[in-house]
């Protein structure tokens, strides 16, 4: 693991660590107890990558994905999971003067 993964897999951990306390409180409505079990199954898919030495990878095509897109998101499995990012960018408001 290069210098950027380790900071990454410890992140990932600190995630791990905080979710798994927030789920063992069960003090977080059924919806988002159902978000962060989906969270915590991508940051486990993550890390076992990390651990793996295939971090990074598509797992459709097997190519790298985006370093800049990784950083951003650090579960991203696929360049097909990336497309669907635009729906959660801010849309700017134009207004005509």
């Amino acid at each position: 693991m290069n210098a950027t993964q380790e900071k990454l897999f410890l992140e990932l951990r600190q995630t791990k660590e905080e979710i798994e306390d927030s789920l063992k409180n069960k003090q977080s409505q059924e919806w988002l107890t159902t978000i962060l079990e989906e969270e915590l199954s991508d940051i486990m898919t993550a890390i076992q990558k990390l651990e793996n030495g295939n971090y990074g990878l598509c797992e459709i095509s097997g190519e790298f994905l985006p370093n800049d897109l990784l950083k951003m998101i650090p579960t991203l499995k696929s360049q097909k999971d990336s497309e669907y990012l635009e729906s959660y960018f801010k849309k700017t408001i134009y207004h005509s003067f």
